[in-house]
Order: C-alpha cells, then structure tokens, then sequence
C-alpha cells in the first residue's frame, strides 16, 4: 500500500473515531436551580408552574426543582441555609434583606394584588368596603401581608388604626370557611380563589379585591441566594429570560394557563377562569421595580414592625441580570 494511500486511511479512520466520540458524549445537561415558593397556590407564585408545565424553563437550558414552603419568613430560611437557590414570594420579603439575609429582589413579576381579596359570609349584610367600619376581619397572624392589608384598609378609609378589629384565626380557605360558620368574623382577607370556591358553596363571598384599595407594592417578587449571584450569574440571567416568557404565554394563553393552575392548587377549571380575569392585569412582563411599589413597601416594613426605620431600598433589589440590563438609575 503506497504511504498516500496509507495516510489518506489514518486520516479516515482519526475522523471516524472522532465521529464516534462526538455521537457517543452525551449532550450538556440542564443547569439545575432548586427554587423554593413561599406559597404553594399563590398566583403570582404558581408561575414557575406554568413556564414548568409548558417547557420554557427547558428552552433557556434550566432543570428546576420546585419545592413548596409555608411562608415567607421559610424561604428565607432556606436561602440562609443556601438549601434554594431562587425564591418566589412577595416584596414584603425584602426586609428581611435589609436585616442582611443573603438575598436580593431580582423582579417584581407581579404589582398590585387581586389575588387577595376581603371576602364575607356568604349571607352578610356587608356589601361595601365602608360597612366594615367596626366589624371584626380576620387575618392569617400578626405582621403578616393580611395583616398590613387590614390596616391599609383602615388607612385608606380614614378610619385611624382601631378603624376595624384585626382577629388571627389563621391562614387559608378551612380558617376562613370555619371561621364565617362559627361567626367568629366579620371579614377575612384570604386568597380570592378561595372566596370564589366558597361562594360555590353558600360559605361565603369576595367583596372587594384587594388591589381595589390598595396600590401597587411588588405582590410578587422573585429573590436570588448571594452565592447564585456570585457563582452562577448566568444561570440567574436564564431564569428571568424564562420567567419573563412566561408571564407572556401566561398573558396569551388562558386555557394552558388555567390548566395548569388547577393542578396546582386542586381547584375546579371554572373557579381558576374566574381567577383568571380577575388577576390578569397584575402582572408585570418587564420584570422591573416599579417606584410606587418600592414606596409602599418601604412604609410598610415599618408599619408591620418587620424594620424600625425605613430602609434604602436600592441597596434591595438590581435589575442588573434581566434580559436588557438595568434601566439607568434603578437598582444596582
């Protein structure tokens, strides 16, 4: 075999064998981002669900791993312990990056709040916000977000801060249903599917959304652990890419979006259309701060005694790894 012939058959195989090792390696698996929700039903919240469900986080190279948790005060924990590397929840959170948590707001998904609404008994005589004047609303604990709802209520109202009587009797559809049964309350403040399932029943009644009195303050926020920020900031810009993309299927698709949602939270197809219209308006599809929210915010973690002082709250929040960058003078 002549040397031209011999080589032309090395470099032939060479090619094959690297051919093979090409097909054989396998492709570059998902970055894996363990994201804990402060809520497991929370609209603003099941998001993540949604954009899960339809393969969004997927198309931006992500592999999630959701877990639930009961509360705000819970994810923080578990960015403390470094156990989540993002955190969905509310803008109430951000105190607690202010008290130096390792943690800081990356966007406001959703402004103001229609998934929470004042509901009443089924039978009340109540059928306007001033009829509350007086009467006993039930919240889930003290310093809570129902909490501060009631006494914005009072605020806007001007009824001063004994406007309506606060009574803990704890959080969800079984407090508020057995609560309306016994009497125990006049109102509660509680989720507005719950209302609307309740009202299925002849329990009880969504009166008014809370968004009706109650402005924007950044209801839903989403919140990166320091070490995602330090050691895979990459990973953070995807995520928001994708959640971003999802807010807009989300705006362009209620059937999916409903679907999804009743999985999530057990409730009827029919009770989560209903949802649906209600809260649509609430989301935010650029991610970014909106100035009034970071206004009330910063009242209200002096109000619910979270701070004792209002914070800077540009030292809380960067707008710096969403899709187009930060806006000039917002955030980091």
């Amino acid at each position: 075999m002549s040397r031209s012939i011999l080589r032309g058959a090395m470099c032939a195989a060479i090619a094959m064998a690297i051919g093979s090792a090409t097909a054989a390696r396998p492709a570059t698996a998902d970055t894996r981002l363990i994201v804990g929700k402060a809520n497991a039903g929370a609209d603003s919240i099941i998001t993540v669900n949604v954009g899960d469900d339809a393969g969004i986080f997927k198309k931006h190279g992500l592999d999630l791993q959701i877990e639930n948790f009961q509360g705000g005060s819970r994810i923080v924990q578990a960015l403390i312990a470094n156990s989540i590397d993002i955190a969905i929840g509310a803008g109430t959170q951000m105190a607690f990056a202010a008290k130096g948590a390792p943690m800081i707001a990356v966007c406001e998904s959703t402004t103001t709040l229609p998934y929470f609404s004042i509901g009443v008994p089924w039978d009340s005589p109540v059928h306007a916000l001033a009829d509350l004047k007086g009467k006993r609303i039930g919240v889930s604990n003290p310093g809570s977000l129902t909490d501060w709802v009631a006494q914005e209520l009072d605020r806007k109202m001007g009824w001063g801060p004994d406007g309506v009587l606060r009574v803990t009797v704890g959080g969800g559809m079984a407090a508020s249903s057995a609560a309306f049964r016994a009497h125990e309350i006049d109102a509660y403040v509680g989720g507005t599917a719950s209302f609307l399932v309740e009202a299925q029943k002849h329990i009880g009644r969504v009166l008014t959304p809370v968004s009706d009195f109650v402005g924007n303050m950044a209801s839903g926020t989403l919140f990166a652990s320091t070490h995602l920020v330090k050691t895979n900031p990459d990973a953070l810009r995807a995520f928001l890419a994708a959640w971003i993309d999802t807010t807009d299927f989300i705006l362009a698709h209620k059937a999916e979006t409903v679907t999804s949602w009743s999985k999530v939270t057990g409730f009827p197809e029919t009770v989560m259309s209903q949802e649906y219209d209600i809260v649509k308006g609430m989301y935010n599809p650029s991610c970014r701060f909106d100035p009034q929210s970071l206004a009330t915010l910063r009242r209200s973690f002096v109000q619910l005694k979270l701070l004792e002082t209002e914070p800077d709250m540009s030292k809380l929040y960067t707008e710096a790894y969403l899709p187009k960058g930060p806006a000039p003078g917002a955030g980091h």
